[in-house]
């Protein structure tokens, strides 16, 4: 089996790159870029982890996603059969080391400062996705202007944080790896028990050492992070599966009673599963 690399590269005489990806499911390897990404998703929704959290994105939403940032989307194959994403990536000084430093860049601080953290944009942008759209058809210097507009569309709107938590070093390809290892045996087996020893297998690491090691890099246990990852299957499955009960849910994604499930989803989503049903 290849190993992938953690740091993803991208073309180094090109100050802005824009992509497409038309794919069954998108990359769906734990990886890192020094490229700031902007990216709105024409089709498709899954799981995405940003930093040390879970998040869910769907059509229509708008994601951006900072420099140097672990990521992984994990496409829903069940809920759609392709998955389309436009996206620019750009590091602050693609354009010169001063030129988002200029007098008339001064709004775009608050661009660069919540971008480290990701953001998430699911209402109110119509004119940001009227810009996306509109890229594939334009000039590079075009969609230089686009990406301003974008930036400044960004600024003037509400979003939602990605993470809570970035690791303020950057992974090196052996660390980045490690992690995302873990990363996969937990998105992989939520729904079974898994045990300290075993992921702590799969990071070739003592248990001591590898709770020490997860904890500094995600600022959370990895049960914690696991809980997370049980509990954004768990919506999906109440949204999907009108009629399955709540006990099922439960069971389906690796809760061994009902009672712990009730308890953490709501500690993590304010509602009750069955209110969450409700509501979406």
């Amino acid at each position: 089996m290849k190993v992938l690399p953690f740091k993803i590269p991208k073309p180094e005489q090109e100050a802005l790159v824009y992509q497409e990806d038309h794919e069954v499911v998108f990359y769906d390897q734990l990886h890192q870029h020094e490229e700031i990404q902007i990216s709105f998703i024409l089709k498709g929704s899954g799981t995405l982890v940003v930093g040390d959290s879970i998040n869910t994105y769907h059509k229509n939403d708008i994601l951006i996603i900072g420099g140097n940032v672990p990521h992984v989307f994990k496409s829903d194959v069940e809920a759609s059969d392709m998955s389309i994403m436009y996206t620019l990536f750009f590091t602050k000084n693609a354009f010169g080391k001063e030129f988002f430093h200029i007098s008339d860049m001064e709004t775009a601080k608050d661009f660069f400062t919540n971008a480290a953290y990701g953001m998430k944009i699911s209402e109110d942008h119509k004119k940001i996705v009227k810009i996306f759209k509109k890229l594939q058809y334009q000039s590079k210097i075009e969609r230089i202007a686009s990406l301003l507009k974008i930036i400044n569309q960004i600024i003037a709107i509400e979003h939602a944080p990605l993470s809570s938590f970035i690791y303020g070093k950057k992974y090196t390809d052996d660390e980045g790896k490690r992690m995302r290892a873990v990363f996969e045996h937990a998105m992989e087996n939520y729904h079974n028990q898994i045990t300290l020893e075993e992921v702590a297998d799969k990071a070739n690491m003592t248990k001591n050492a590898f709770c020490r090691y997860f904890k500094k890099r995600t600022n959370k246990t990895f049960f914690q992070f696991l809980i997370e990852i049980r509990i954004e299957n768990a919506c999906k499955l109440l949204f999907r599966n009108k009629e399955m009960s709540i006990a099922t849910v439960s069971e389906l994604c690796g809760f061994q009673n009902i009672t712990n499930f009730n308890r953490k989803f709501k500690e993590l989503k304010g509602i009750t599963p069955s209110q969450y049903r409700t509501q979406y």
